[in-house]
């Protein structure tokens, strides 16, 4: 299925139809536009009829210095079997020619009151976002202090049971069981919860609660950008667990690299104060202070005060 087809881009601006309405479902397969001005010029060797065709005042008034014959020649160029759609800004009158030619091939031609820069600027925006790369994860996504943390780990081992307690801490749930995950630029990762199981948490022995309707609107949010992942495992008394924080450990999510952290889980551990300070370090490590490496300057410097005391 096409995860974006030009009906879309219809109704989320509000874009007058003109003609061609036969190919309002074509397919949408890159996020990048195309504004056709050397095509008008009759250069079509290297034509992205795979993109949006955006024309606007520079490109029109330029048409309508060309014969008549040429006009027709070039709007036949432009509307092509794969061209997903063309849009005229500015509230722009719309030539005949292209109406024409974009009837006899189906293509969809749209007309926007907006100025063409910044319509081109939210048409990236908005495809970028829908044509980002996706996967789908196994955890629960919470917004801790600001902070996107991905809580992962086996069936059972308590995620959701620590998204509780996050959320009655003040915390917001983003998603529970299934987070879907899209790279909307190079190194950011968003995660949001399934329409199906928004807003919803399982607890094993309770079963499905819906955290908005018990917390209210400010205990969940609808996407957040993931910056830390928390691996939950049962604790393993022969596995040596990182004491210090010096090795930062990652993990990589479609293509992008997000900091881990491996957490062990026993009785008695307080999971949901663990995250929160895991959280808090984090912000502290991105504003350029690192605890771990602190202390391990002062034992440096305590061994070698040491060694001179020896001499």
């Amino acid at each position: 299925m096409p995860k974006v087809r030009t009906q879309d881009l219809i109704e989320q601006f509000q874009l007058e139809l003109i003609s061609g309405a036969e190919g309002v479902h074509r397919p949408i397969t890159t996020s990048d536009l195309s504004r056709p001005g050397i095509e008008m010029a009759g250069y079509f060797a290297y034509y992205p009829a795979e993109r949006i065709q955006l024309l606007g005042k520079t490109e029109l008034s330029f048409f309508e210095r060309l014969h008549p014959a040429e006009k027709k020649i070039r709007m036949e160029k432009l509307c092509t079997d794969i061209t997903p759609g063309i849009i005229v800004s500015r509230g722009l009158d719309v030539p005949q020619e292209l109406i024409e030619a974009s009837e006899r091939h189906s293509v969809p031609v749209m007309r926007s009151t907006m100025k063409t820069t910044r319509l081109s600027s939210r048409l990236t925006n908005f495809l970028e976002s829908k044509l980002a790369p996706t996967t789908a994860v196994h955890g629960v996504l919470v917004d801790v202090y600001g902070v996107g943390v991905l809580i992962t780990g086996k069936s059972g081992v308590g995620k959701s049971e620590t998204a509780l307690e996050l959320v009655k801490r003040g915390h917001r749930l983003v998603a529970d069981d299934c987070v879907e995950i899209r790279q909307e630029d190079e190194g950011l990762l968003v995660g949001n919860a399934p329409e199906l199981i928004e807003h919803l948490l399982e607890i094993r022995g309770l079963g499905i609660i819906n955290m908005m309707t018990l917390f209210g609107a400010g205990a969940v949010r609808t996407h957040k950008r993931i910056s830390l992942v928390v691996d939950l495992e049962l604790w393993d008394p022969n596995k040596q667990y990182d004491r210090l924080g010096l090795e930062e450990e990652k993990v990589r999510i479609i293509d992008t690299e997000v900091t881990k952290l491996t957490i062990p889980v026993r009785p008695g551990r307080n999971l949901a104060v663990i995250i929160e300070v895991a959280a808090m370090n984090f912000r502290l490590k991105r504003m350029g202070m690192n605890a771990a490496e602190e202390f391990s300057a002062r034992l440096t410097d305590a061994i070698e005060d040491g060694d001179h005391d020896y001499e």
